[in-house]
């Protein structure tokens, strides 16, 4: 049996409209696929340059924390612009000093008891930050990469 050409040509029509319809599709889908990759690689080098950039602040909390104990004995004007501009640029990055006072409650998330002290009268005061001894540093809204070192009140102190 032989096929009308028409019926044929319109046969053939249809296979490649269906056939663009497909194409269409995978061509969306692939550009959806790229465009979802572009963005994921773009955070991912926003992380990889703010994980750079806290790695350097890391190294340099140590060198402020000696710049603050000379400026406590030293009181110099000089020591105390340098202390300001390394925090400003702390600040810069997203770093921020932790909050922290005497009387505080004492937080494991936040502080690193480093000496304990005994309470001979009011335990109301158990648990509490005696004394702040160097500053902590954390990610705004974030982690914290370096905890506060306190002196932390207690009454289960032994002699």
């Amino acid at each position: 049996m032989k096929i009308d050409p028409k019926l044929k040509a319109k046969l053939k029509l249809k296979q490649n409209i269906n056939e663009v319809d497909v194409l269409k599709n995978q061509l969306a889908r692939a550009l959806a696929d790229y465009d979802n990759l572009r963005k994921r690689v773009e955070k991912e080098n926003e992380i990889i340059q703010k994980l750079a950039g806290l790695k350097i602040i890391v190294r340099l909390l140590p060198i402020h924390d000696m710049l603050v104990k000379a400026q406590n004995h030293l009181k110099d004007s000089g020591l105390a612009i340098t202390i300001s501009q390394f925090e400003d640029a702390f600040k810069d990055e997203g770093i921020e000093k932790i909050k922290v006072s005497i009387g505080d409650k004492f937080d494991p998330d936040l502080h690193e008891a480093v000496e304990v002290v005994n309470l001979t009268k009011d335990n109301n005061l158990k648990g509490t930050i005696a004394e702040v001894l160097l500053d902590g540093w954390k990610v705004s809204e974030g982690p914290v990469i370096k905890h506060t070192k306190v002196k932390v009140y207690s009454d289960k102190i032994k002699n």
